[in-house]
């Protein structure tokens, strides 16, 4: 028992040394799991707060408090960002906007050497338009591209159908968990998913399983009930909802997104209890100083990736 304890430690101390040394994604040793935590916080008027240290957050993994073993202010680790369209035929006349406003957002947060994206889209099918790369011009075609199903693929599929959750599966377990560093999901969707064979729950803990946040987007000119849906994707996996309208434009939106995604405290900890089952274990981050809201995922997957 004694000498097995000295190689947790010592295997955390090893973990956590590469963590400072190297500014990569948290490095994973034999029962030791480093958790990282991605997380914004803003004042209540919506304001983001960049000044905080580590002492003034405050962690729980199922209700126990966790020492913070790691932490930064500058998240300079690359960036995996998966764009995620909703091309099904009620979204038909908001492409032009989405392809529009995709397109500046990228060329504003990509930096080549360090970012990658990926283009997907989800109507009765989830399809791959753009497979991960750096570059801005490949990822500008694949948008021209990006576009409502044919005649001909609607008739053979007399069902349709808008694949938000399956989208958003695939795209958590066939790309992002295995990457490295931050990594999002943006969303440009009404919400509304039919036909999947997965269901909101399925796309949230795959999510979770990738350690990836959710930028769901709502952008709908038919109204809808979809705005629930994505703002639980949102929230739980530690991301953000917006919702287009005349105040706050699709352009908007990106200008937060990016903003966000620049302005985030990366922390890490070792649990104080050893993975034994495989399983969900709940994450509470908050600070000390009143008035603010933290924004970041509620768990994390024991066991495995995290």
């Amino acid at each position: 028992m004694h000498s097995r304890r000295q190689f947790l430690v010592s295997a955390a101390g090893l973990a956590l040394a590469g963590l400072r040394a190297s500014a990569q994604e948290p490095v994973f040793s034999t029962n030791v799991q480093v958790v990282n935590i991605l997380a914004t916080v803003r004042t209540r008027k919506g304001e983001i707060v960049r000044d905080l240290t580590q002492d003034d957050f405050v962690l729980l993994e199922d209700g126990r408090p966790q020492k913070i073993q790691y932490f930064t202010r500058d998240t300079d680790l690359p960036l995996t960002i998966g764009l995620l369209v909703d091309t099904s035929m009620s979204q038909v006349r908001l492409l032009p906007a989405e392809r529009s406003a995709s397109g500046r957002f990228l060329d504003q947060i990509l930096r080549v050497k360090k970012d990658q994206v990926f283009i997907s889209q989800f109507d009765i099918t989830v399809q791959t338009r753009q497979r991960l790369t750096n570059s801005w011009f490949d990822l500008t075609d694949a948008l021209a591209q990006v576009d409502t199903p044919t005649r001909k693929q609607l008739e053979s599929d007399p069902y349709r159908g808008t694949l938000l959750y399956d989208a958003v599966v695939q795209a958590s377990e066939d790309v992002m968990a295995k990457q490295t560093g931050r990594k999002a999901l943006v969303i440009m969707t009404d919400g509304v998913d039919y036909g999947s064979e997965g269901t909101l729950l399925d796309s949230i803990e795959a999510a979770h399983r990738a350690s990836t946040l959710v930028y769901s987007i709502y952008f709908s000119d038919e109204g809808g009930d979809g705005k629930s849906v994505l703002s639980s994707m949102a929230k739980e996996t530690g991301g953000a909802f917006y919702e287009v309208s005349k105040k706050q434009t699709l352009d908007r939106i990106f200008d937060m997104i990016q903003e966000d995604l620049r302005s985030q405290y990366s922390l890490g900890f070792v649990s104080d209890r050893p993975t034994e089952v495989s399983q969900f274990r709940k994450l509470q981050l908050t600070v000390k100083r009143p008035g603010l809201v933290v924004q970041a995922r509620d768990r994390y997957w024991a066991g495995g990736h995290s």
